[in-house]
């Protein structure tokens, strides 16, 4: 089996040196299952049975070259009947900020669960175990008391919004919430959002912008619950015991859409799913370096081909 990793769909101006490691280390593992795995450089479409790609595209940026060929690539492997493995954000990211332990989430053809799969057929339930002892973040139990409400924002302009403007979501997710609830609210911006010192702004009572610096397990101390579009902090709560509500509209854009609440109506009574077989599906698309390089995760995805 032939499978050629895009190192052009990195970006020129990168100083994000696990970006180009992720390929050249999935590759490496490639290889060392007995397939044919080659590194390009280039721009061109390669006769592939598996392209593999770092990132998606988003609504801005989409002129970029390096972007154009992620979508160019997924595009030309669907139209000849051919996979594009995607290395998307850890889910678990919260408790390895520094990327000390190199998770990424690995899915074939979309980064959406309409769109992509995610390598979650079959649940291996060992999975879960090996990333929880690995990351040291076990699944609590759910609270049973908290005091305010954490809203959790996108990064302004991303494409999981889809062109809806982060500020303008937040202030109706306020307005909805005061229906139900008077609990104080602290808004939490994107940490990858350079811009959220500049536009976060908000002049409600009772509701509190986070400190920048402060870890989100700092925001979740204490809280009644989180309030996502549909981002993967919903993913941090959720572990650490406090319910979700989810406002996007499709649950095919989320990661938890099946664990969280989806109306405000229950926000002083949330209902609290059962997350174990969840959080064991999420983790079987979870490969970290050293399982790429000794070629466990290919073996493991190489199956769905």
């Amino acid at each position: 089996m032939k499978i050629v990793s895009y190192l052009s769909g990195i970006p020129v101006k990168n100083n994000n040196l696990q970006k180009p490691a992720i390929l050249n280390n999935f590759i490496q593992g490639c290889n060392v299952v007995g397939d044919q795995g080659i590194p390009y450089v280039g721009f061109d479409m390669q006769e592939c049975d598996v392209g593999v790609i770092q990132g998606f595209t988003h609504v801005d940026g989409k002129h970029l070259p390096h972007l154009q060929l992620r979508s160019k690539v997924i595009q030309h492997q669907i139209s000849r009947g051919k996979h594009t493995v995607i290395a998307d954000s850890n889910l678990f990211l919260y408790a390895d900020p520094a990327q000390q332990h190199n998770y990424l989430r690995f899915s074939f053809d979309g980064v959406f669960p309409n769109t992509g799969f995610y390598f979650d057929k079959d649940i291996d339930a060992e999975r879960w175990k090996k990333i929880s002892k690995n990351l040291g973040i076990p699944l609590k139990d759910y609270r049973q008391q908290g005091n305010h409400i954490l809203i959790c924002l996108q990064r302004n302009g991303g494409w999981s919004m889809r062109g809806l403007p982060v500020m303008d979501w937040l202030r109706n997710t306020i307005q909805e919430i005061r229906k139900y609830s008077d609990r104080p609210i602290i808004v939490r911006g994107h940490p990858g959002d350079k811009k959220k010192e500049i536009y976060l702004k908000i002049n409600e009572p009772n509701v509190h912008v986070s400190d920048f610096r402060r870890h989100i397990t700092q925001d979740l101390d204490n809280a009644w619950a989180t309030v996502t579009y549909n981002s993967s902090p919903g993913v941090a709560s959720l572990i650490e015991g406090i319910p979700v509500f989810m406002t996007d509209p499709d649950p095919n854009y989320s990661q938890y859409s099946e664990v969280a609440n989806h109306n405000f109506k229950r926000l002083e009574d949330p209902k609290m799913y059962n997350r174990q077989e969840w959080i064991e599906k999420i983790s079987m698309c979870h490969w970290n370096f050293q399982e790429l390089q000794s070629g466990e995760a290919w073996s493991f995805m190489r199956q769905y081909v």
